[in-house]
């Protein structure tokens, strides 16, 4: 469920008519709705009440300061994966003791960063990782609270470029390993094992592989306890799927989801984190763009829009699916015709969708990208010269902007030329 709806013909955010927002801001546009962010959030809380856990927001699905500091107003958590996302935590009022920091590549400059601000754990995945933040530590004269990201090989049955469990992916340590490398852990100076993690993708649809990799880290969890370790903490990782196309069937729900977490580790005593971002945010978001031009190509319908690929880079890298909508609502039995929705980068690939049924569409039309909260504006470029567009978030009757369009000042004033270059040409 989102907030964008029709009313008297014309789709809203919430209780905001979407032309009002693009006469104010102009178009392309980012839209996030309070509501839907708000009710995607303890969506979560419900399927994991009455255990002991922490949600944590990953960051990466949409990191603009508004959204941020909507979830740690609400008692979030936060899943960090850079020093930049760090400081943006911190920045938008999470605690540190909410803050955890994941990722393959930690750099040691990071480390400490992290370290003096505060931090509730590192999720560590290599051993020469856990090496640098032990010597990080000691220097910093901290002990630095530790999991180990375990990849237990399971097929998260999602897309190949964001399937994270399986053993030829970057991520985790073989769960065949675990043990030894636990007690490598464990002999650091400057390290803490408190727990283990594990994630093994993103938009996942079905909930085996979930079952399936949370049961070994059940089992993982008994077998380090025998070892000596007190492992008090499991994050879960995150990965839940979220509807793109509204014509599927409805991925699980977070309280299916929850269920998997009760009957694979409930019992264990252990504390419970999981790490959703773009179940919160995906479908809390719009882009809405207008039709520049309707062209008639050799057999098909072009719709050329102002929004493009350095805007909403997911159709032209994944695939990815995202209906589409006219902001003007269609006449009740209007008729469907193919159509290519493109932008106007120099790329081929610079296309939304191709032969898509869509309703009579004009020149001037305001369209509108459904599903576009996670890994939309987080995404973009500046490809083509084109500005970062604007992000705007509504509560209710009100809309602000929180992230504004750059001016083409801007963009070309963060460029230096060399003295050498300087003078007339």
């Amino acid at each position: 469920m989102d907030h964008f709806l029709y009313r008297d013909g014309i789709l809203h955010a919430e209780d905001v008519p979407l032309p009002e927002i693009a006469a104010a801001v102009g178009t392309p546009f980012y839209v996030y709705s309070t509501a839907t962010l708000t009710r995607h959030y303890r969506l979560f809380q419900e399927a994991l009440d009455g255990l002991d856990h922490l949600i944590c927001y990953a960051m990466k699905a949409n990191s603009n300061q508004a959204v941020l500091r909507l979830m740690a107003s609400l008692g979030a958590g936060v899943d960090v994966v850079s020093g930049g996302e760090y400081r943006r935590a911190v920045a938008a009022g999470f605690p540190a003791d909410r803050i955890v920091f994941s990722g393959v590549g930690k750099t040691a400059e990071e480390m400490e960063l992290a370290l003096r601000g505060g931090i509730r754990q590192f999720n560590l995945e290599s051993e020469p990782e856990m090496r640098r933040l032990s010597k990080v530590s000691e220097s910093l004269g901290k002990i630095a609270p530790v999991t180990i990201r375990i990849n237990p090989d399971v097929d998260a049955r999602t897309h190949e470029k964001i399937a994270t469990g399986k053993s030829e992916n970057k991520f985790g340590i073989p769960i065949s390993r675990a043990r030894e490398v636990y007690a490598e852990a464990a002999s650091l100076p400057g390290l803490e094992v408190i727990g283990i993690d594990v994630h093994i993708g993103s938009q996942l649809t079905d909930l085996e592989p979930y079952e399936q990799a949370y049961l070994k880290v059940a089992e993982l969890t008994h077998q380090l306890r025998a070892d000596g370790h007190d492992i008090r903490r499991l994050d879960l990782g995150g990965g839940l799927g979220i509807l793109y196309e509204r014509s599927n069937a409805a991925p699980p729900l977070p309280l299916d989801y929850g269920e998997v977490v009760r009957r694979t580790v409930g019992d264990l005593g252990c504390e419970i984190e999981i790490e959703p971002g773009r179940l919160i945010a995906g479908n809390s978001g719009l882009l809405v763009s207008e039709i520049i031009y309707m062209k008639q190509g050799e057999g098909r319908t072009f719709a050329i829009v102002d929004a493009a690929m350095n805007d909403l880079i997911r159709p032209a890298m994944y695939g990815a699916h995202h209906d589409i909508v006219p902001v003007v609502e269609p006449e009740a039995g209007a008729e469907l015709s193919p159509c290519d929705v493109v932008g106007p980068v120099c790329e081929t690939g610079d296309t939304f969708t191709r032969n898509r049924p869509l309703p009579p569409l004009a020149e001037g039309d305001l369209i509108a990208f459904r599903s576009a909260g996670a890994y939309g504006a987080v995404m973009a470029s500046e490809y083509n010269s084109r500005p970062l567009v604007p992000e705007v978030l509504v509560h209710g009757h009100q809309f602000a902007v929180i992230r504004a369009r750059p001016t083409f000042d801007e963009m070309i004033n963060r460029d230096t030329i060399p003295e050498w270059l300087e003078g007339p040409v």
